[in-house]
């Protein structure tokens, strides 16, 4: 052999010595800590709840391979499309420190994978934590695009698990926990395509707000008990807003109900099989988690790709420690059951001190729209089992606890760790009233709403002055902006305001009506609405509900890293129906793309 190519296959082989796969993603660490992660997204006949359809796989594999990390590491991240539409991928949570042109967002950061066409990725993951890739072109989501990611913390990073408890046999027992944390994927699924779901929409002129399963890492099922059963489970909430209409026999709420669809012109005939009525019973598995107790500790992060189900998690007999949110940790809160919102990701120590046994992992959508839950088990790796009886469960079928003796997170108890707080030299401040835009499945965010054509459209991140005044905020680096979120109307659902780029901090929020000029003008009059002294951090956090009033909710963030971000609801068919907008932050600095980047 040549000496040279000897040579090369020599280096290469020393790049190659640590490496690892995960399902049929293979990860190559390089002695520069560059991790390379391929996927090839198919379009293929699956059955995750036991009915099939056709739906997105990555590596033929559903949910998408883990993409593991540590703090520090850049990330080569090739798709390669083989499905017959376009596609991108958006690496949820990740700030995309100056590499704007990676986030994957068409018509905002780049243009669409085209079928047959492929795309490389790069980024540096600067953060610790959890959080997840997915779809960002129209509602493939929903169609089953989405994987988890994980970035081991650098040694250097303080944990807050002392906080739980000061014996270093269970610290080091929390620690080796959250270093072999496991990723639970928590989602819905639908019987019709996303394009479907849109193209019933807009015949119908509807807003397709249920789904027809929950799933755990994949897989589900779908129980038909018919509209009587389903009338009889409906919550005290649910029966309220139903008056004489029953539930559907999916356990939805009917959209004949002026009250959950809005005054606006409907064609009912037009709603297509599946997106509110026509159950179909199907298994598609049930998700085992093995535990060794031995182990004292084991660790989740609870992972929501749901397209519209907020769901609420739970294991039966076993409290919590949330230990970490959006990636970021928090002062550890014990708790017996967490709700997740569309794009959070939640940490969560499970203490393994139980009866050996199989315990039931129990999920439900919390909100009024539909009743919908999965199960999975828990079961300690022990020979003997010695809990025969069933596992006693600490919420219901609609996510709520079932007694005084269960505690669900209260998310204004949330504390992070460390505390960081926001400037109040703020620059800007933008209203952004959130409702219906002249059709029941159409939504704005501020003055107009986001048009799905807009992924096709030549990104902001190139042509910046092309943008929609009505749809783009403007601002310049280092400047703090105020966001307030207005929703208007009854009978709203808390909507997961997800945006890209930096996280953001959560200063307050409330019921009625926001009728002032600035957080500092609105904190004269209600102080007890806002916390600048312990914010939460989060790239993903929902509006209050408005069930009988409007609501508001009030963001800060920093500019500090110049691009073309989105700022959107993460329910999907609220963000295809159009509730979103481009942040254009630092137009003074605006940066400047590689060579390998430009486009014609």
């Amino acid at each position: 052999m040549h000496p040279f190519r000897y040579g090369l296959l020599l280096l290469a082989s020393v790049l190659c010595l640590v490496s690892w796969a995960n399902g049929n993603a293979v990860h190559v660490r390089s002695t520069s800590n560059t991790v390379r992660f391929n996927v090839t997204l198919t379009w293929e006949d699956w059955a995750p709840a036991g009915v099939p359809r056709k739906m997105i796989l990555m590596n033929g594999q559903f949910p998408g391979p883990t993409l593991q990390l540590r703090e520090g590491d850049d990330v080569e991240f090739l798709v390669i499309n083989n499905i017959p539409s376009n596609a991108t991928v958006h690496f949820h949570g990740i700030e995309q420190l100056d590499t704007p042109w990676s986030d994957g967002v068409p018509g905002l950061s780049q243009k669409p994978i085209l079928p047959g066409g492929r795309f490389l990725y790069k980024w540096r993951a600067l953060q610790y934590g959890s959080y997840f890739y997915h779809a960002h072109t129209r509602g493939q989501i929903e169609d089953g695009l989405y994987g988890p990611i994980y970035i081991r913390p650098d040694d250097s990073v303080e944990k807050p698990f002392h906080l739980i408890a000061n014996k270093t046999s269970d610290l080091q027992a929390m620690q080796a926990a959250e270093e072999k944390t496991t990723p639970l994927m928590l989602s819905d699924w639908r019987q019709l395509t996303s394009e479907e779901v849109w193209q019933g929409e807009e015949a119908s002129g509807l807003d397709a707000y249920c789904a027809n399963a929950l799933l755990i890492n994949g897989k589900g099922s779908i129980s038909c008990p018919g509209q009587q059963a389903y009338n009889y489970l409906a919550s005290a909430a649910q029966k309220q807003i139903l008056g004489n209409q029953s539930m559907t026999d999916t356990g939805c709420i009917s959209p004949m109900l002026a009250s959950a669809q809005g005054d606006f012109p409907h064609n009912y005939s037009a709603i297509p099989p599946f997106m509110f009525y026509g159950c179909v019973p199907g298994n598609g598995g049930t998700e085992h988690f093995l535990v060794d107790p031995s182990a004292k500790y084991v660790s989740y992060d609870l992972i929501s790709a749901a397209g519209v189900s907020m769901i609420t998690f739970s294991i039966d007999e076993h409290s919590m420690y949330v230990y970490a949110i959006d990636g970021r940790y928090i002062e550890p809160t014990l708790v017996d059951a967490v709700t997740i919102a569309n794009g959070n990701r939640y940490s969560v120590l499970v203490k393994l001190d139980k009866p050996a046994g199989t315990y039931s992992v129990r999920t439900a959508n919390s909100g009024i729209n539909q009743i919908l839950s999965a199960n999975a088990t828990l079961t300690y790796d022990t020979p003997v089992q010695k809990q025969q009886r069933p596992s006693v469960a600490s919420i219901d079928i609609h996510g709520s606890i079932v007694s005084s003796n269960y505690t669900l997170l209260n998310e204004t108890t949330i504390v992070p760790f460390p505390v960081v707080v926001p400037s109040q030299d703020v620059a800007q401040t933008h209203v952004l009233k959130i409702d219906h835009y002249n059709a029941s499945y159409r939504w704005r965010m501020g003055n107009s709403s986001l048009p799905l054509a807009l992924e096709t459209e030549a990104p902001l991140l190139y042509y910046p002055s092309t943008a929609d005044p009505d749809l783009t905020i403007k601002s310049l680096n280092g400047t703090w902006i105020d966001l307030i979120f207005h929703v208007a109307g009854d009978l709203e659902p808390p909507h997961p305001i997800h945006k890209h780029n930096n996280k953001y901090f959560v200063i307050g929020q409330g019921t009625g009506a926001w009728n002032y000029s600035s957080v500092a003008e609105a904190m004269r009059y209600i102080p007890e609405s806002f916390n600048l002294k312990t914010p939460q951090i989060r790239d993903t956090f929902t509006t209050p509900a408005a069930v009988t009033e409007d609501t508001w909710l009030a963001l800060r963030y920093h500019v500090v890293n110049p691009g073309a971000w989105l700022l959107h609801c993460h329910i999907q068919v609220h963000l295809s129906g159009g509730m979103g907008l481009a942040l254009l932050d630092g137009v003074d600095e605006w940066p400047e793309i590689p060579e390998e980047y430009r486009i014609d």
